[in-house]
């Protein structure tokens, strides 16, 4: 059922701004936002009233994570680094939405520059979850995740690059899409690792996800990676799909209520007529291996811009260049943005390019490689998000491997650029949302949505 209907031409835009302005305020507990865009808002809701402006959108409130460049508040990734960094333009995607009449109303927070998988990374402190206070948003879009679950706007922006909207899509028991890479365009978004960054969103249904994406969706000349707009919004279903339940994804290693939840929507698909089988992706096993070479080696190229210089934070106190570069850095990025660009700096190093790097490289051809063979027999691909429900705030900052491990599931998809979405899938025991992965080829972002909406579990 979608929610923004009910904000399209339901009331005022200015009555469902202040309201959902309000909505965040009252929810200020959680963390999820790092500013209110309310100025701004306020101004851009009485023009749709007034009628002039206009759209699919007039009126509808959002949120972005804030790591894209949008007016009304600082730009700060969750970072020292862009504390206080104004944006001189906007993202590709806001404007999009913007032009159909959506209305920012704030920024959410992240893992500081999209390093995390908990939203615990975050300079500005941590985001909780939305069902449960004492445990972790997910990661990196937390906030984003959590501002839907909570219902304070329709819908939210999010960047995934290994599962950092799938994974607190599926923590906070909300939609979330990332489509196939190059579906949106990434400019004026502070980037990550260039070669998997993906724009998606987060909503309470398929319905409303598919909207936003066909919207944002298409190429921009200011991003050279963006695809011509293939995205159309399709309700009919295919019926009769073939689809594979990744067996690698069902093991003893994850959790037996996660793998229940899994196996109850497989049966909701197999009770909608589409048939499952299960199906093996050998190089699954090397997907994380892969993607911490490869996308740590990304971060270090795209944070070598931030050093003091030109914007962004500077350290006082400095009396050569190479001071001025080294401080500033240090005192202006966290521990695990410190990790991943020592990591990628040790892989792209003389010696160790051909060795890591490279390897990494010919293995995701290979993995690459296995989907698409998949996809000559499959309409989709189905399996958990996590291995677990959402951690506890904590339980997991001391040990990296462990905090990596929770995108097992995630980055395959993303080193393949193909379109992932998470959708519920039902609770735990203690009523902890669990969600489910479906995994389609790539361009097939709007059927993948469209199975989703045809199963939608309560």
């Amino acid at each position: 059922m979608s929610n923004i209907s009910n904000f399209v031409g339901a009331q005022s835009a200015r009555i469902s701004v202040e309201a959902a302005i309000k909505k965040a305020k009252d929810n200020d507990n959680y963390h999820a936002l790092l500013s209110l865009t309310e100025d701004r808002a306020l101004e851009r809701a009485d023009m749709v009233d007034r009628g002039e402006i206009t759209g699919k959108l007039a009126g509808v409130p959002f949120i972005v994570k804030d790591n894209f460049l949008a007016f009304g508040a600082p730009t700060t990734a969750a970072s020292k680094m862009l504390e206080d960094f104004q944006a001189p333009l906007q993202a590709t995607a806001v404007e999009k939405l913007e032009a159909e009449g959506a209305i920012c109303i704030g920024k959410a927070n992240l893992d500081a520059f999209a390093h995390g998988g908990s939203t615990e990374n975050s300079a500005f402190g941590v985001t909780k979850n939305a069902i449960d206070q004492t445990r972790v948003a997910g990661g990196s879009s937390g906030g984003s995740a959590v501002v839907a679950a909570l219902d304070i706007v329709p819908f939210a922006l999010g960047t995934d690059t290994g599962g950092s909207i799938r994974q607190p899509a599926s923590f906070n028991g909300v939609y979330g899409m990332k489509p196939t890479y190059g579906t949106v365009s990434r400019y004026g978004v502070v980037a990550m690792a260039s070669s998997t960054d993906t724009i998606g969103c987060f909503a309470t249904s398929a319905e409303d996800v598919a909207l936003v994406l066909g919207i944002m969706a298409g190429s921009d000349d200011k991003d050279m990676t963006t695809l011509p707009d293939f995205f159309a919004e399709n309700t009919q279903v295919k019926p009769g799909q073939k689809i594979g339940l990744i067996k690698e994804f069902m093991t003893d290693d994850v959790d037996s209520v996660v793998r229940e939840r899994t196996t109850q929507y497989v049966a909701e698909l197999t009770a909608a007529g589409h048939t499952v089988e299960e199906v093996s992706l050998p190089m699954l096993r090397y997907t994380l291996a892969m993607y911490y070479i490869i996308v740590p080696a990304e971060i270090s190229s795209n944070l070598a811009r931030y050093d003091g210089v030109r914007y962004g934070y500077r350290a006082e106190g400095v009396s050569t260049l190479a001071e001025l570069y080294g401080k500033s850095r240090d005192e202006g990025f966290m521990t695990e943005n410190k990790r991943r660009i020592m990591i990628g700096s040790y892989v792209l190093s003389s010696g160790f390019f051909d060795a890591y790097y490279q390897q990494a490289q010919k293995a995701r051809t290979l993995l690459i490689e296995q989907f698409n063979e998949l996809f000559q027999t499959y309409d989709a691909l189905v399996g958990p998000v996590s291995p677990t429900p959402a951690f506890g705030i904590g339980e997991n900052t001391s040990d990296p491997v462990k905090m990596y491990l929770a995108d097992v599931m995630t980055v395959p998809a993303s080193l393949a650029g193909l379109p992932a979405l998470s959708a519920p899938a039902g609770t735990d025991e203690a009523g902890l949302p669990i969600g489910v992965q479906l995994i389609g080829r790539q361009r097939s972002d709007a059927q993948l949505l469209a199975l989703a909406a045809s199963v939608e579990v309560n």
